[in-house]
């Protein structure tokens, strides 16, 4: 092997700073204990997440509409705080730091989660009944630990996922052929904690305690800083390339600076700097020119007053791939924004299908004693997701390849917009169950029934349906947003796939507020009452139903003139 071979082509250096070695980091090697912290860390997540709005309601004491408001905006949060973590990693402190020293922060916060759960003074008093009570201050602790843990999540999930990828070398085609797979197992791992979580701790939430339901996460969580920090010497590492919001910002100022200055049609006439193809931005590969966005070129036109040979102002005068990142961005915006209405949907199996859940049938058999919680019916999701991943790695994309010719099958934008159209069923089968249901109610005047006699696990088709869609959406993004992201931006560009849930989340809490504003206004119960006997979640379904539909027709539309990004070629 030619000592060029010997390391990677795509700038990634080992713990030491040393270009990586092919032979000793990197790869499938490195992946188990990335994989294992992405497993203990979604195990702990989806361990508080899957069934918080019943915490919220038999704990806290909160009303159905205002839990569920309070899990959405919460989980909104923890999609919202990958930007600060991005920034960080992509800036300061590249992705393994990053991960590193934001877990730290997630373990305090789920340490006091679970001493609000299980300390007297600290934890809501309850009576015999099971009736519970809580202070402002049970409140209060309990929502700095979530918020704490939100922030610690903001560091690990825009950067695992990448620093994953980042173990493939793109130069390489075998490896690059393995990071798609890559993709779809690291999302594998994910629903394998939320697997345990959504059956084991869901279970002993409900029928130990809130304390054991809480602390096991936090043990789970110990384990991943453990698994990721265990890998530490066959990790590759992308340096740090300084911020890239900076770098946004100056190609914009310099375009506005020079709003009069043409564009030549020559791209060879616009600035870059000139050795090989390493950029001015450190890790980063230089970017081909490309048309369209014309008015940030300007950024690169160098003007009579600018000598290349003399120190450059970048905030008069960028390189083309400072540009070119400037332009991935924009260009990803309108697919980013296909994403959040889908997130919404995928919100309602934490929220309004679990409430759904309690006013049914719940028992296993005719058994009165064995019961099954509401939100372990989640389960379904991730079996859904776990065999889709296998089903989808396995099947679906060695068919696709021998039709399209293409490595990896579909496209990641073919693959997403798969995942928005199948999600549609999953809102539609709910419309029909919640009809039913309420025909049931009013035909046998089951108002104050609590569970009407119509078995819980009529819910189980929306959340394997629901479970496909994520293999093709969200799988498809993950891929997509590391791929079409620059070198230097990829835990940004990561971060803002998973500002889509955030979005999502926020918009289901928006569409709660205004629905029940709404449907209230005459003094009725409106959509969402606390008593769903005598409301319209079906309503509610069918409002999701149609902007899941208008929505899959944008994401055609838009997919249909997207331009991916091209490197100009590898780095040495």
């Amino acid at each position: 092997m030619a000592e060029e071979d010997v390391y990677t082509k795509d700038g990634t250096v080992d713990y030491r700073g040393n270009p990586a070695n092919r032979k000793e980091t990197g790869t499938w090697r490195a992946c188990p204990f990335i994989l294992g912290d992405e497993c203990s860390e979604r195990l702990a997540y989806y361990g508080m997440g899957t069934n918080l709005v019943t915490y919220f309601k038999t704990q806290l004491n909160q009303h159905s509409a205002t839990a569920s408001k309070n899990v959405a905006n919460w989980s909104g949060t923890c999609y919202l705080t990958p930007l600060i973590g991005a920034f960080v990693a992509d800036a300061y402190l590249g992705r393994y730091l990053t991960i590193l020293y934001f877990s730290v922060v997630y373990v305090i916060g789920m340490t006091l989660l679970t001493l609000s759960a299980s300390v007297p003074g600290m934890k809501p008093t309850c009576d015999a009944q099971g009736n519970c009570h809580a202070t402002e201050g049970n409140s209060a602790i309990c929502f700095v630990a979530l918020y704490l843990i939100a922030l610690g999540t903001g560091g690990i999930k825009p950067c695992a996922s990448s620093f994953g990828a980042d173990q493939f070398d793109d130069a390489d085609e075998t490896e690059k052929e393995h990071k798609s797979s890559f993709f779809n197992w690291f999302y594998m791992s994910i629903n394998v904690g939320a697997l345990v979580a959504a059956s084991l701790l869901v279970w002993v939430q409900t029928n130990v305690s809130w304390g054991w339901g809480f602390g096991i996460p936090a043990v789970a969580m110990g384990i991943a800083v453990v698994s990721f920090f265990s890998g530490t010497k066959l990790y590759r590492n992308q340096k740090p390339g300084g911020s890239p919001l900076t770098r946004i910002c100056q190609v914009i100022v310099a375009s506005i600076r020079k709003y009069d200055v043409e564009v030549p049609n020559d791209k060879s006439e616009l600035y870059e700097i000139e050795e090989d193809s390493e950029s001015a931005i450190q890790g980063s590969r230089k970017l081909e020119h490309s048309n369209g966005l014309r008015f940030f070129d300007k950024a690169a036109v160098v003007g009579n007053s600018n000598s290349v040979k003399d120190p450059v102002n970048p905030w008069r005068l960028c390189t083309v791939t400072q540009v070119e990142e400037l332009k991935a961005v924009v260009r990803l915006l309108p697919v980013w924004a296909t994403g959040i209405i889908f997130s919404t949907v995928y919100s309602q199996m934490s929220s309004y299908f679990i409430l759904q859940g309690g006013t049914m049938d719940n028992r296993v058999g005719n058994n009165q004693k064995i019961r099954i919680a509401p939100a372990t019916l989640s389960v379904f999701d991730t079996i859904s997701v776990i065999f889709w991943v296998i089903v989808y790695d396995r099947i679906i994309v060695p068919i696709a390849r021998r039709f399209s010719g293409r490595r990896n099958g579909l496209t990641q934008l073919q693959r997403m917009g798969t995942g928005l159209f199948i999600s549609i069923f999953s809102m539609v089968y709910a419309v029909i169950l919640e009809n039913v249901r309420l025909k049931m109610v009013r035909r046998h005047n089951y108002y104050e029934l609590d569970q009407v006699p119509m078995s819980i696990f009529w819910q189980i088709p929306p959340y394997l349906i629901i479970g496909c869609a994520e293999v093709f959406t969200f799988i498809g993004q993950l891929e997509f947003f590391y791929e079409q992201a620059p070198d230097a931006m990829r835990s940004t560009c990561s971060a803002l796939q998973l500002l889509t849930t955030a979005f999502g989340q926020y918009l289901s809490s928006l569409l709660i507020t205004i629905v029940t504003k709404v449907t209230t206004m005459n003094g009725g119960p409106g959509w969402l009452p606390d008593k769903p006997n005598y409301g319209h979640l079906d309503y509610f379904f069918l409002l999701l139903t149609v902007l899941s539909v208008l929505n899959f027709i944008v994401f055609l539309l838009v997919s249909n003139f997207y331009t991916y990004k091209k490197s100009v070629e590898t780095l040495r």
